[in-house]
This record gives structure tokens, C-alpha cells and sequence, in this order.
């Protein structure tokens, strides 16, 4: 992930380039970060769709469980 200095700085170089795109331009960009938002959300639904199947298939782990696997692996 980026940090939040490297986002601002990021969303300033685009808003830079946006402000002197065409158009037409302007409405492809639009649509392909639509596309790309859509995608995102398609592959967070699977994610959840599979964790519930694992979930069903081999059942939940505990968290006293999780905590003492964080402590053999930090030893």
C-alpha cells in the first residue's frame, strides 16, 4: 500500500493530466476506472464466496487457537 504522502502526490500528477485531457478522453478514462471498480468488486465477492466455502469445508479456527500459532511463529 502507499502511503498517504505518496496517494496526495499521486492524485496530483492525475488531476494534473485530467485538467488537460480531450473529452473524449476524460469519458474513456471514466469507463475504464468504472471497469476496473466493477473487477475489484467481482474478485472481493469470490474472496468471500471462497472463505465461506473453506469455512464449510474445514470449519473455524479459534482465536485462542490463532493467538498461540502468532506465539510459535514470533518464537
Amino acid at each position: 500500500m502507499k502511503t498517504e504522502i505518496e496517494r496526495e502526490e499521486i492524485i496530483k500528477a492525475i488531476n494534473v493530466l485530467l485538467t488537460q485531457a480531450y473529452d473524449s478522453t476524460l469519458d474513456e478514462i471514466l469507463a475504464l476506472l468504472e471497469r476496473i471498480e466493477e473487477a475489484e468488486e467481482e474478485e472481493d465477492l469470490k474472496a468471500y464466496d471462497e472463505g465461506k466455502e473453506d469455512i464449510r469445508i474445514n470449519g473455524t479456527v479459534t482465536w485462542e487457537e490463532v493467538k498461540k500459532e502468532i506465539n510459535k511463529e514470533v518464537a
